[in-house]
């Protein structure tokens, strides 16, 4: 990768393995309303969470290559699973700053909890490498944690059942047995749940913390940014694409999700054939 063409203006790439991203999109927005944004949704493979580590890693290093053409200053993954199964890989492939959400999303937690009872709703993959339990530990060793698979969360958001009976049924089946468990923070270790975090928060109750990675992940990239002397100083001008948005499937439907999620007005998303990479 060249460099060169790399300094605080260049954008920041962020990916995901569909729209579940966009929430931390949305808040790097928020809170470095500066920079510029590449996003990548890998819609045509969603979702990650029920497929291999092997699997996953090769899509997320096809998609940092992707990311590397438009000459990004640094990479979010977006996306619980992939952070689990591909972020030490493409560290150590890529000599580009690359961070994940689940150290960020871990820290909240740990900082978050009074009874040190944790819950962590995630993907198949992410709850079976442990890897939120692992992080927790390290910062507060005497925590207890649950892990609970939530694995039609993903496809339920992805189909626009945000506020649906079907989406209500189910929460509650998955949610029940984290309730009974007295856990006062729940993560949402997925990048998707924030968009039905309303029906989450309603099932467990008032005492419950909800932590959402993608906020903690924004200011930790903005402390990143900072200390490479890579936040740009001001915001781009007109006519200067400031959010490119790339899919790997047909974009109507992602268009659509997208300007419900952020409200930026999105006009366009591009599809690009993502196994060339």
């Amino acid at each position: 990768m060249n460099n060169d063409r790399i300094d605080r203006e260049s954008p920041i790439g962020v990916f995901d393995s569909g729209i579940g991203g966009l929430t931390v999109a949305r808040e790097i927005m928020r809170q470095i309303p500066n920079e510029k944004i590449v996003y990548f949704g890998d819609t045509a493979r969603v979702p990650y969470g029920n497929k291999s580590k092997e699997t996953v890693t090769r899509f997320s290093r096809q998609i940092v290559r992707f990311l590397e053409t438009h000459h990004v200053k640094t990479i979010v993954v977006a996306c619980n699973t992939a952070s689990a199964y591909a972020l030490d890989e493409l560290e150590k492939e890529f000599d580009i700053p690359i961070m994940g959400v689940v150290k960020p999303g871990a820290k909240a937690a740990a900082d978050t909890t009074r009874n040190g009872k944790i819950g962590v709703i995630a993907t198949e993959a992410t709850i079976n490498s442990h890897i939120y339990g692992e992080y927790i530990k390290e910062l507060t060793p005497k925590v207890q944690i649950w892990g609970k698979a939530c694995p039609l969360f993903v496809p339920l958001v992805e189909e626009g059942l945000l506020q649906d009976p079907v989406t209500d049924e189910i929460a509650r089946r998955y949610l029940t047995e984290l309730i009974d468990l007295d856990i006062d923070t729940l993560i949402l270790g997925c990048t998707h749940y924030p968009l039905i975090r309303s029906t989450i928060g309603r099932i467990m109750g008032e005492k419950v913390n909800l932590v959402n990675p993608a906020y903690e992940t924004a200011r930790e990239l903005k402390e990143m940014l900072a200390e490479k002397n890579l936040l740009r100083e001001n915001a781009p001008g007109l006519g200067d694409n400031q959010y490119q948005f790339y899919v790997s499937d047909t974009t109507e439907k992602f268009i659509r999700f997208a300007n419900s999620i952020i409200k930026y007005g999105i006009l366009s998303a591009k599809q690009v054939n993502i196994e060339e990479y």
